[in-house]
């Protein structure tokens, strides 16, 4: 009896991670470029020592790795706003230094100049050095394969002249994870999982556009509710089992 105890006090316990994921994508659903990460599931391993070798415990086992499927789109006529293609990622620079990846698109230009994401990440050009583009008055735009290109309105019959391009990199074939401060990281196709090999597919973007996080709300809330109802269950078994050791316990007193 003590033994399905703590076998659902462990299951109650084993799901905390994935409770915590999942509150975690939900407070980021109007995130741009939000991506899924870190799936949890439940599974059985055999305990060792004194006892049968059937008895089982569950254990929570996450994966790292990021899904990259692609979020709602929406227009927005920004000539800075751009959305990655397929497995494109964005370099930018973390706040400690080091280079990271992004699906975020909302870009713009901070008082000296420079690219900066919507969180404030200094964006990277193609050699993953801080892009600076010229101020004034003139018109950027950036085509699908992440050059940029600027038209002076005083000037117009000089028409565009690109300046720059944006570092995108394909990551097809590469497993990208989370870092701590929420940009990406690759473990694979790296030596120091920060910079990594291009795949085989074809870096692009969409530009004037946003992609929306990947996170279905209605999935994830009809995954939280049946995790509400699991800990319940488990409750129950602990209060029942409670409920049949006092019984026991007043039988054997009357014998």
């Amino acid at each position: 009896m003590d033994r399905l105890i703590f076998t659902a006090n462990m299951a109650m316990s084993e799901y905390r991670l994935d409770r915590q994921n999942m509150t975690h994508e939900l407070a980021n659903v109007s995130t741009p470029g939000f991506k899924k990460a870190f799936q949890v599931a439940n599974r059985p391993i055999r305990t060792e020592g004194d006892g049968f070798d059937t008895r089982y415990l569950p254990r929570a086992v996450t994966s790292p790795l990021i899904d990259l499927s692609p979020g709602p789109r929406s227009l927005t006529a920004n000539p800075l706003d751009v959305a990655m293609d397929n497995r494109t990622l964005l370099p930018v620079q973390a706040d400690n230094g080091d280079l990271a990846w992004t699906r975020r698109g909302d870009l713009r230009l901070d008082p000296e100049g420079f690219l900066r994401t919507g969180e404030g990440h200094l964006v990277l050009d193609q050699s993953l050095k801080p892009l600076q583009l010229p101020q004034g008055s003139v018109i950027y735009e950036i085509a699908g394969d992440g050059t940029i290109s600027v038209l002076d309105p005083a000037n117009p019959a000089a028409g565009s002249q690109q300046i720059a391009a944006l570092g995108i990199r394909d990551a097809t074939g590469v497993d990208i994870a989370r870092r701590e401060d929420g940009l990406f990281m690759p473990i694979s196709s790296t030596e120091d999982r920060k910079d990594f090999t291009p795949g085989t597919g074809v870096a692009s973007l969409t530009p004037g556009s946003l992609e929306g996080s990947n996170v279905s709300t209605v999935h994830t809330l009809v995954k939280f509710i049946d995790h509400m109802r699991s800990f319940e269950m488990q409750t129950k078994i602990i209060r029942e089992m409670k409920d049949n050791d006092t019984s026991g316990e007043s039988m054997l007193r009357l014998s």
